[in-house]
């Protein structure tokens, strides 16, 4: 009876003569949603599933969670959702909206957006930017402040329990050999074991909230356009009571898997430097594994309930497993330090090779431009008077630098250093940083023609450098030699530095563990 119910009110949100409309109606299905679209508007019903971690079986249960999700979704999504629309049985049999007879099902009312203005969709289109995930981790960095502090239980126990499901997950599925579905979890518990303490001690601090927990790129769109967050996970609380950064790391491990680690090692860096969460870097990995194992397991779910796509599907759920696996493995963490005259693309460099400098989401980028402003309490793109960069000031700047990177090394995490580091003490500070941790450090200076240099610092826009052509002329003026650190030739193409780069860091790592052994 339940399917037959749910398949009259398919039939009944597709016809278009529902909505007093002419135009076909658009239909989308996920493994829990069917969604609608008709003219300016959206309607999205619950399918009558019910799985280890969501019960939609009854009409009662899937008007609750409808009418929850307009609550909790209205507040990061402001206009976008509009109520909750009761599908009621008319006494002549027909269905219709609001109407007196027995509700048979519920749907979501919605503005239709253009859904060229998903993330997702964006991403395939090769349109996302890093101004547009800028903007986006920042918004989920003011999304984690408000969210409510939940202390339900100690953080370990709480990863526990995603574990748990995540196992249940995938005991309902076929998709993976029973053998390696054990050394997985196996995996995973090792791995939980190793970060309790930290976990225990970020829940006492408020980092456990009542997250989105479904943050993903399909989950963001360009409303308004500003990005937004919608369709959070509204039918289970224990689900989205999460660790604030395991909720970031699935739009990490999300633009990780669709092959963009430039953007997520942004998104990661820029969320960071606004939510003063470092502590939980380190955690980072294994969360966005337990996000990969998710969407394995869902995945592989949708296999089992006999899709047309089953190939397609059985593939996707594969790589999701096999990526989830890659996040735990663990590499030596390393220090990367790129310095050179204003002007000469260190932190374009510095961030287009962060992605590939340690285990996913890659190195944590220790900038003296942002560790600058954020010590005179403005945001990165505010320019600061001259009195900020007194050498007394940089002179702080450079030691902080030093600080947060043996912070990071000691966790056993990678780090990117990127500042001008003209004089000797600023560079043999941060090389001590890392051989004091017996971490592998390499150093290289950017250069570039004079002329090339003035050219992109009058032209620069925005950013927090606040770098001007006289600065500039000062450095040029010091001359300072870099005799321990390579000196690479900055008038290449970004690729072609990037590529370099990666290929020496490497190599140095690569060296400092064979004299190490």
């Amino acid at each position: 009876m339940i399917v037959e119910d749910q398949q009259a009110t398919a039939a009944f949100l597709l016809d278009p003569a529902s909505y007093g409309a002419a135009g076909a109606v658009e239909a989308i299905e996920t493994h829990i949603s069917r969604i609608f679209l008709t003219g300016e508007r959206a309607y999205k019903m619950k399918r009558a599933v019910k799985l280890p971690y969501v019960d939609f079986s009854a009409p009662a249960l899937r008007l609750t969670a409808c009418e929850k999700e307009v609550e909790l979704n209205s507040r990061t999504a402001p206009g976008l959702y509009l109520g909750v629309r009761r599908i009621t049985r008319q006494a002549d049999g027909k269905l219709a909206f609001d109407g007196t007879g027995q509700m048979v099902d519920a749907a979501i009312e919605m503005v239709r957006f253009d859904q060229s203005k998903l993330l997702d969709r964006m991403a395939t289109a090769g349109e996302l930017t890093p101004g547009l995930m800028t903007a986006v981790a920042r918004m989920i960095v003011g999304y984690h402040r408000a969210a409510p502090t939940i202390h339900n239980g100690s953080g370990s126990s709480n990863m526990a329990g995603v574990l748990d499901i995540n196992e249940a997950g995938f005991a309902t599925s076929h998709v993976f050999a029973k053998a390696e579905v054990t050394s997985f979890a196996e995996a995973f518990r090792t791995t939980l074991a190793r970060h309790s303490g930290l976990l225990d001690r970020r829940e006492a601090a408020g980092k456990i909230r009542r997250c989105h927990g479904d943050l993903h790129l399909r989950n963001i769109c360009l409303f308004d356009g500003e990005p937004r967050l919608f369709d959070c996970i509204e039918f289970n609380d224990q689900i989205a009571s999460i660790d604030v950064l395991y909720d970031l790391a699935f739009l990490l491990m999300d633009l990780w898997h669709r092959g963009f680690p430039q953007f997520a090692n942004l998104v990661m860096n820029r969320y960071l430097d606004e939510a003063d969460d470092e502590d939980g870097f380190i955690l980072l990995p294994f969360f966005m594994a337990v996000r990969a194992a998710v969407r394995a397991h869902v995945t592989a779910t949708q296999v089992a309930e006999g899709s047309a796509d089953s190939d397609k599907l059985t593939a996707e759920a594969r790589s999701y497993f096999e990526l989830a696996r890659s996040f735990l493995q663990e590499t030596p963490p390393r220090l990367v330090a790129i310095g050179g005259f204003s002007g000469s693309g260190k932190t374009t460099v510095a961030e287009a090779l962060a992605a590939h400098v340690g285990v996913p989401p890659g190195a944590r980028i220790v900038e003296s431009d942002r560790i600058r402003k954020a010590m005179h309490g403005v945001p990165a793109e505010t320019r600061l008077p001259n009195k900020a960069y007194r050498p007394e000031v940089s002179d702080r700047v450079y030691r902080e630098m030093a600080w947060r990177a043996g912070l990071i090394l000691s966790e056993g995490r990678s780090v990117v250093a990127d500042a001008v580091f003209d004089r000797s003490a600023d560079r043999d500070r941060i090389e001590k940083a890392a051989r004091d941790r017996g971490v592998a450090v390499a150093g290289f200076w950017l250069e570039a023609d004079p002329l090339v240099l003035w050219q992109r610092v009058s032209g620069r826009k925005g950013g927090p450098s606040d770098a001007t052509i006289d600065i500039l002329s000062r450095q040029l003026q010091r001359n300072a030699t870099q005799a321990t650190w390579r000196k690479i030739n900055a008038d290449r193409k970004l690729v072609d530095i990037v590529e370099e780069l990666r290929g020496l860091s490497e190599n140095d790592t690569a060296k400092t563990l064979r004299t190490a052994s």
